[in-house]
């Protein structure tokens, strides 16, 4: 059946065809992209930039980090039942939170590796530009292996003048902004407005998402990141529309969004159907559904996607938050067990370790940057534990006799 009304109007699509040509066009986003996600290049940067130091530490750390097969030969591992648990650990906040966190494993010898991380760091051109973003994917990326690597366009983030008037010249478009300092412009945001973070960048009014389009494009073209959360209906379908060419571009579906419940994961469904590849696929790569639903939700959310013949998209939940994201003791793990168990594939997301530890908050997410490299160790030693929480749930869902994918360097 088709659509009643068009997601998109053709201005729409003409603003984003425009600011995608300004950056030379999807074949030559996807070449740049391409080229910058290779460790030889990653670390000439990195070096360039004063950042080599920290990279080789990482390459040493990496040396000693335990492995999957071990895991299995002590403990006569049988992973034989269908249902398979992907491993994701939230809140990588920059290279020395990422190095902190690499140390502590390297020094426990039991931790293995998340394959996805995903980090909610504001994309502010010096995070971009400077080398510590390049340095954060490298170690994650390229030493680790991480499958994925989410960061965060906050729409809120502060922007130079010419960031800003570069696009309203290409998008004929006017942004509604304020002035934070002098330079620089930034989005009035008017819900639950913080500097950076509107609770994850939900806010994305008027034409706001041209402001998203340009950011992770930008950062795509300097850094060679790939994959970005998206928090907002506007978003998700400018998203679809943008990257439906750029082939190595893609997106998750922030839990912020709330899709609870198969109505709302059935609207996501069709604006996916709307815009697919011509290969069939879609750039939406993940959906981070809900923290209030039930197991058998998830499975029938799971059973209707699989059933749309969109391939390629994985469901994500969280087992454990921020004690100031939601219901306190949050703890979905043994839901996570009746999905597996009903041979349904699930994303488990950490974005706490559940011991409400200091820096364990969204709050922390949203550190000026003196603040967050000043608590470093902290923030660090934050995911270190997260890392320990998912791969100890994750070893029990083997004990189980369920697969889990880890980081490629937790093999041999």
């Amino acid at each position: 059946m088709a659509l009643h009304y068009s997601f998109l109007s053709k201005k729409d699509m003409q603003q984003m065809d425009a600011l995608k040509e300004s950056y030379g066009g999807a074949s030559e986003i996807m070449n740049t992209i391409k080229n910058l996600r290779e460790y030889p290049k990653r670390k000439q940067i990195v070096q360039e930039k004063g950042f080599g130091e920290m990279l080789e530490k990482a390459e040493q750390y990496a040396k000693s980090f335990p492995k999957v097969e071990d895991f299995i030969q002590q403990e006569n591992i049988q992973s034989s039942k269908p249902g398979e648990a992907t491993t994701q650990v939230s809140g990588f906040q920059g290279a020395p939170i990422t190095l902190r966190a690499m140390k502590r494993i390297a020094e426990d010898g039991e931790t293995l590796v998340p394959t996805e991380f995903i980090s909610v760091m504001a994309l502010t051109e010096d995070y971009v530009l400077n080398g510590e973003l390049t340095a954060t994917l490298a170690m994650a990326e390229n030493i680790m292996g991480a499958s994925k690597f989410c960061n965060t366009n906050l729409v809120g983030t502060p922007l130079s003048d010419e960031v800003y008037s570069r696009l309203e010249k290409v998008t004929g478009e006017k942004f509604e902004t304020w002035v934070p300092v002098s330079g620089m412009r930034a989005l009035i945001l008017k819900n639950m407005g913080t500097a950076f973070g509107n609770l994850g960048g939900v806010e994305v009014a008027n034409n706001n998402h041209l402001v998203y389009l340009d950011g992770i494009t930008r950062c795509a073209l300097n850094t060679g990141g790939d994959f970005y959360l998206n928090p907002s209906w506007s978003s998700i379908v400018a998203a679809c529309y943008y990257a439906r060419d750029i082939l190595n571009l893609n997106f998750k579906i922030s839990m912020l969004l709330s899709t609870q419940n198969a109505i709302q994961l059935r609207m996501l469904m069709n604006i996916m159907k709307e815009y697919l590849r011509d290969n069939g696929t879609t750039p939406i790569y993940e959906i981070n559904l809900g923290n209030g639903q039930s197991p058998e939700m998830f499975i029938q959310c799971a059973r209707e996607l699989k059933e749309s013949g969109i391939p390629g998209v994985s469901l994500a939940a969280h087992l454990r938050i921020n004690p100031d994201l939601g219901l306190a003791d949050f703890d979905w793990t043994e839901n996570a067990h009746r999905v597996l168990d009903s041979g349904t594939d699930i994303t488990i997301k950490y974005e706490s370790d559940g011991t409400s530890r200091p820096m364990d908050t969204m709050e922390a997410y949203f550190l000026s940057k003196e603040d967050r490299l000043k608590n470093q160790e902290q923030i660090g030693d934050v995911i270190y534990y997260k890392c320990v929480r998912c791969s100890n749930d994750a070893k029990e869902i083997m004990r189980r006799g369920h697969a889990v994918r880890y980081a490629t360097i937790s093999y041999r």
